[in-house]
């Protein structure tokens, strides 16, 4: 197959969505696909199979946007319809400007269109101060379905969660496919190190943003019975770690802040003894994920608005959202039953078993196929039948190409 990629994001950003721009980049093309990429990432021009756009102004919001680490591709049409023109699929990873525009020119080419559903409401109104403006933020996902999700052949959800929240907003269905982001393999290797320095360190991974709450643990720590035995390790990076650093001043063990490569990560998580993951906001949290398939056991927010809580196997693995008094009762808990933290990791090694990255990138690849081929059958009136029928057709393979 031909996939044309595009991201309004920079692939380089530090967040869930790049890294899962960038996966599927890579295994397409492992696979023997022609893989185009339109994105903002100055680094990638001149580059085979990259179309580089410039990035959107925001005029006198031009210096907030910087603080926040907030890049946006402005869309050109010249940029959009070499990177289209003879593709069998545009994938759009976010429903901004240059995906709704790469969407408009697909469509009129006759091209089928699929995009990922990577943007929560809640990611736009916390910047406005209104995240908990349930008007808004239906109004924001109507505005999602009119402008790019509404045009599109096919939709991936990485969470049901999601997927429910979307269409009970816009009172629509859409013909959408569940699939996760999937976990490096990476994650899954290597044998848990002891430390020595009797530390009981607590990992929480994730962007640095008010939605994150990252604040919580700090004020979790400081009440703990534990307190001086704890070292908080937040890997990330974002415009509030000046906040957080500020927010940590007194507790025994001064946190580390730092965005890991994968190799350092996966280090990180196979010393840790526990996973904290706090955000109020949350898609999928792949950050979690890694976690519990490095075998780690969660302690995880219970907001409605994270598909995150559904990874709870107790109780104890959930705390009220923003609560630092609750918080601070299920890391005690865990850190004065070692036996049931062992117990309940047992339990979590059956649940990551399913989320590797090769398995959720074969479904992303049939995904792509099946929406190619229904689209050729539909433009000469052909009948769709079974999944494999359909793939003979037109020579698809499970191995990928074509």
């Amino acid at each position: 197959m031909k996939v044309t990629i595009i991201s309004d994001i920079p692939l380089s950003r530090k967040n869930g969505t790049a890294v899962a721009a960038a996966n599927l980049i890579e295994s397409l093309r492992a696979k023997g696909h022609e893989v185009r990429v339109v994105c903002p990432d100055k680094d990638k021009k001149g580059k085979e199979g990259y179309y580089v756009a410039e990035t959107r102004s925001f005029g006198p919001f031009d210096g907030y946007v910087k603080k926040n680490d907030v890049a946006l591709a402005k869309a050109d049409d010249d940029i959009l319809y070499s990177a289209i023109d003879g593709a069998d699929i545009v994938h759009c990873m976010m429903p901004f400007s240059l995906s709704r525009r790469a969407a408009d020119i697909a469509r009129a080419l006759g091209i089928p269109v699929s995009a990922g559903f990577h943007c929560q409401a809640e990611n736009v109104t916390n910047h406005l101060g209104l995240m908990n403006s349930k008007a808004l933020n239906k109004a924001i996902y109507r505005r999602f379905y009119r402008v790019l999700y509404g045009k599109c052949d096919c939709v991936h959800y990485p969470t049901v969660f999601i997927k429910d929240e979307f269409e009970s907003s816009v009172k629509k269905s859409t013909r959408g496919y569940v699939i996760s982001n999937g976990v490096d393999e990476a994650f899954f290797k290597g044998e848990r190190k002891a430390r020595t320095d009797g530390k009981f360190v607590i990992l929480c991974t994730g962007r640095y943003s008010r939605e994150k709450d990252q604040s919580v643990l700090i004020d979790a720590v400081k009440k703990s019975a534990h307190e001086k035995d704890i070292q908080l390790v937040f890997a990330g990076a974002g415009p509030m770690e000046g906040a957080l650093r500020r927010r940590a001043e007194g507790l025994t063990n001064a946190p580390v802040f730092g965005f890991f490569t994968r190799e350092e990560l996966t280090d990180v998580i196979h010393s840790a003894d526990l996973y904290v993951h706090t955000a109020k906001v949350e898609i999928e949290a792949i950050s979690c994920l890694e976690a519990i398939c490095g075998g780690l056991v969660p302690v995880i927010a219970d907001s409605e608005k994270s598909a995150t809580r559904a990874f709870a196997m107790g109780g104890h693995n959930l705390f009220r959202p923003s609560d630092s008094a609750d918080l601070a009762e299920k890391i005690d808990f865990f850190m004065e039953n070692p036996y049931e933290k062992e117990k309940c990791a047992l339990l979590y090694k059956g649940f990551a078993a399913g989320l590797a990255k090769s398995r959720c990138m074969d479904e992303m690849e049939n995904m792509f196929a099946e929406t190619v081929l229904e689209n050729k059958h539909a433009a000469y009136g052909i009948p769709v039948t079974e999944n494999s029928q359909r793939a003979a057709v037109l020579g698809y393979t499970d191995g990928g190409g074509r």
